[in-house]
């Protein structure tokens, strides 16, 4: 970074300097303009992050599943269950390990990933970003999940 955003926070008590006030209404706001976009899938939008994550790599473990979507299996679990009764996935004890519960996606649940082609697309238009402005906030984005996760370690 250069000199001059370093000096940019002059006041490091100014609401509007505050990184966390940022993303916390970034955050509600994104969220939810997916409403009314997921809801003709019958989705909410975390139901359709577990759904992300299964159509790019199906069976999953729920252990897996919470890691890749940093969730814990308490947040997960009512979730997958949701998604089960809805006929979206299946949850069965995983024959290699007793332990671990595979979820996978069913039919109806693959055939929903056709529909949910135009998430993505209809979002970029609705909050008026390129394909390359999406890549640089998840890669803003990444690098704050990184350097939160080191600062925990540390």
């Amino acid at each position: 970074m250069g000199g001059s955003d370093e000096s940019a926070v002059e006041d490091p008590l100014s609401l509007a300097d505050q990184l966390c006030f940022s993303l916390s209404v970034a955050s509600r706001r994104v969220a939810h303009s997916y409403r009314p976009v997921l809801e003709p899938l019958g989705l909410t939008l975390p139901q359709y992050l577990v759904m992300l994550a299964l159509w790019d790599a199906n069976p999953r473990t729920v252990k897996d599943l919470g890691e890749q979507l940093m969730q814990d299996s308490a947040t997960l679990s009512p979730l997958l269950k949701r998604l089960e009764a809805r006929g979206y996935l299946t949850r069965e004890r995983d024959p290699h390990n007793e332990r671990a519960l595979a979820v996978t996606l069913t039919e109806e649940g693959a055939r929903l990933q056709d529909k949910a082609q135009a998430v993505q697309p209809e979002m970029m238009r609705r909050l008026q970003l390129s394909p390359q402005q999406v890549r640089l906030l998840n890669r803003g984005m990444q690098r704050l999940i990184d350097n939160t996760q080191d600062a925990e370690s540390a």
